[in-house]
């Protein structure tokens, strides 16, 4: 800096600003859940080696899913995958503008057919799981 360089005012930020307001708040989460997603495809690609390597190994997998931690971290997974695939789909109409005879769709008609084929697929896939 020199004599007449001027010194800039800047305000200090705290590090935790996005609790300010619900909008930075749930920005943040949805970015962190990021970090979740991952961790269930990291565990849900290991079951799967696990079941192709045969009884032993996947006796194995479950045995380590079934630690207190990793049965509390699972926990939080689900409910920040939740969190991901929800406000993902709340974010389809901004992304896909859909127009139909020069008015653009409700929200609502872009959102609904996401929970439809979410609920359908859980439906097949418990349908699968339980036996049915």
């Amino acid at each position: 800096h020199s004599e007449f360089h001027p010194q800039w005012y800047r305000t200090r930020v705290s590090a935790y600003w996005w609790l300010s307001q619900w909008s930075y708040t749930k920005f943040m989460l949805r970015e962190l859940s990021s970090v979740f997603v991952a961790y269930f495809i990291v565990i849900t690609l290991v079951q799967v080696q696990a079941v192709g390597q045969g009884g032993v190994e996947y006796a194995a997998f479950q045995e380590f899913m079934a630690h207190p931690f990793i049965v509390f971290l699972n926990g939080i997974t689900f409910l920040f995958v939740l969190l991901h695939t929800i406000t993902w789909f709340h974010l389809t109409p901004r992304v896909i503008v859909l127009r139909l005879r020069g008015k653009r769709i409700a929200d609502s008609l872009m959102i609904a057919p996401n929970y439809m084929a979410w609920l359908v697929t859980s439906g097949v896939v418990a349908w699968f799981v339980l036996g049915g």
